[in-house]
C-alpha cells in the first residue's frame, strides 16, 4: 500500500502493555519471531482420537505485542480443546505466503494480515473460504464494515480482528471553542486562525496522499477505483472533491508526513488529521488532545466525510481447512471473540471488530476507540483488490500535481486517469 501505516495500527501503542487475558506483569517480546502463548492444555487430535496437541500455525508481519496478547488470549480458551496457536513473524509476509501457500509442510495455516492484500491471495487460489469452516452466522457480531473487508467477488476469505482509520486529533489548548460539524466551518476557522508564513496552522493533513484525503473523494460521490477495476480519478465527482480540499491544502503546510506530524506534535497546528499511530508521539509531546470522528464533519453536500478502514483480518489456507477443520473453525471463534477483542482494545488501544467488545466499560471509556468505531458509519474498506496496488501512485500524483504544482484539476485527472489505466493494463 502506498501510506506507511498500515502494518502498525496499534503498534505503537501496544509497546509496554500487558501480555495476556488478564495478566499482570509486562512482556518485553521484541525480538521474538515467534509467539506461542501459554502451552498447559489436555491432549486430543483434531479429530479427538489420540493424545497430541493440535498446532495451529499463523504468519503475520505485524506487531509482536499485539500477536502477544491474542496468542495469549486465544491459547487459554483453546486449552481444553487442545490446540496451541503459534505465531510466526514473517518479513515480506505477502511474498512468502504466495510462495508458500501451498506448501503444506513449510507453510502457515493461516496468516493474519491487512485485508487490502486478499485479491492477490483469493486470486492464487491459496485460501479457503471462510464460511467453509465457520457458520456465517458468527459474522452477525462483527461491525458489518469490517465484514465487508474480507469479501472479494461476494465470497467471504477473511474474519476481521481489529481495524484502523482516520481521526481528527486536536490539541485542546489550542484550539479555540467547539470543534465545527462542517467541513465549511471548518475551513473558516482555518482561515482565521492560520498564519502560514509563521509557520503556524489550525489543521495539518497529508493533503496531496490518497489515503488522507479520501474522506472527501468519498465524501463527494468519488472512487479511486471501484469493485469492476474501472480508475475514477476522472470523475466529475473526483474533481468536485479535489477541487474542494485544494482550498484546504493551501492552508496546510507541504502535507508530508513528518512535517504534518511535526508541526502538530511541537504545538505549531492546532489539529491534524492521521490516524491511531499518531497517538504515541503526540502522548509523548505532552499534548492535552481530544478526538472527533470524521463522521462528525458535514460536506456542503450535506455527505458526512467518508474515510478508508484498514482492516487486520485471519485468512485460512486451503489444506488446512481440509485436514484442520474442527481446530482452524475453533481457533476462528477464539482469535474473533469479544475477549481478544477487548484485550486488544485495553491493552494496546486497537478497535475490535467484534461488537460485543465495545460492551465492556472499559472500551466504551476509550474515547479514541469509540471514535474510530463511529467512523466505521461512513468509513470505507480499502480496496481488496490487486489492482489497486497500482492506483496509489497515479492518485497520489493527481493531488500532488494540484496542490504543490498548481495545474488545472481536470487536465491533471485526465493525465492520471489515463496513466492509471496504463498501470492496470500492465497487470493483465
Amino acid at each position: 500500500m502506498k501510506r506507511k501505516v498500515s502494518l502498525f495500527l496499534c503498534g505503537v501503542l501496544a509497546m509496554g502493555c500487558l501480555a495476556g487475558c488478564g495478566s499482570d506483569t509486562p512482556t518485553e517480546n521484541t525480538q521474538s519471531v515467534e509467539i506461542t502463548g501459554s502451552t498447559e492444555m489436555a491432549t486430543k487430535n483434531d479429530a479427538g482420537t489420540s493424545d497430541e496437541v493440535v498446532e495451529i500455525k499463523i504468519w503475520h508481519d505485524g506487531d509482536e505485542s499485539i500477536m502477544q496478547i491474542i496468542a495469549d488470549c486465544a491459547n487459554e480458551q483453546l486449552a481444553a480443546d487442545s490446540i496451541h496457536v503459534t505465531f510466526e513473524k514473517k518479513s515480506d509476509m505477502p511474498d512468502k505466503l504466495r510462495m508458500f501457500g501451498t506448501d503444506e509442510v513449510n507453510g502457515p495455516d493461516m496468516y493474519m494480515y491487512a485485508h487490502d492484500t486478499l485479491g492477490s491471495f483469493a486470486e492464487l487460489g491459496i485460501l479457503a473460504p471462510i464460511t467453509d469452516v465457520i457458520e456465517e452466522d458468527v459474522l452477525t457480531d462483527m461491525i458489518p464494515m469490517t465484514v465487508e473487508a474480507g469479501n472479494y467477488k461476494d465470497t467471504q476469505y477473511l474474519m476481521p480482528v481489529y481495524y484502523e482509520t482516520l481521526l481528527f486529533i486536536y490539541n485542546k489548548d489550542l484550539w479555540e471553542g467547539e470543534v465545527p460539524s462542517t467541513t465549511d466551518k471548518l475551513y473558516d476557522y482555518m482561515v482565521a486562525h492560520t498564519d502560514v508564513n509563521a509557520g503556524i496552522y489550525a489543521v495539518v493533513n497529508q493533503h496531496s496522499n490518497s489515503y488522507n484525503v479520501a474522506p472527501f473523494i468519498h465524501g463527494f460521490g468519488g472512487y479511486i477505483i471501484d469493485k469492476d477495476v474501472n480508475p475514477g480519478l476522472n470523475t466529475a465527482e473526483m474533481i468536485e472533491a479535489v477541487t474542494y480540499n485544494q482550498k484546504f491544502a493551501a492552508l496546510q503546510a507541504d502535507g508530508d508526513y513528518n512535517t504534518v506530524t511535526a508541526l502538530f506534535n511541537e504545538g505549531k497546528a492546532a489539529a491534524i488529521i492521521g490516524g491511531p499511530w499518531l497517538i504515541s508521539g503526540i502522548k509523548e509531546a505532552g499534548i492535552n488532545f481530544g478526538v472527533k470522528s470524521l463522521s462528525d464533519f458535514t460536506l456542503p453536500n450535506g455527505n458526512a466525510l467518508a474515510p478508508y478502514s484498514g482492516v487486520q483480518s485471519i485468512g485460512v489456507l486451503k489444506y488446512a481447512a481440509e485436514n484442520k477443520k474442527e481446530s482452524i473453525k475453533k481457533v476462528l471463534n477464539a482469535i474473533t471473540s469479544p475477549e481478544v477483542g477487548i484485550a486488544l482494545a485495553n491493552q494496546s488501544g486497537c478497535a475490535p471488530a467484534n461488537s460485543k467488545a465495545y460492551e465492556d466499560a472499559d472500551v466504551a471509556a476509550n474515547e479514541i476507540i469509540m471514535a474510530m468505531e463511529k467512523t466505521t458509519k461512513t468509513a470505507l474498506p480499502m480496496p481488496n483488490i490487486p489492482e489497486m496496488s497500482v492506483m496509489w501512485g497515479p492518485a497520489e500524483s493527481l493531488l500532488t500535481a494540484v496542490n504543490k504544482s498548481g495545474e488545472d484539476v481536470e487536465t491533471a485527472a485526465e493525465k492520471y486517469q489515463q496513466e492509471a489505466l496504463t498501470a492496470i493494463a500492465d497487470m493483465q
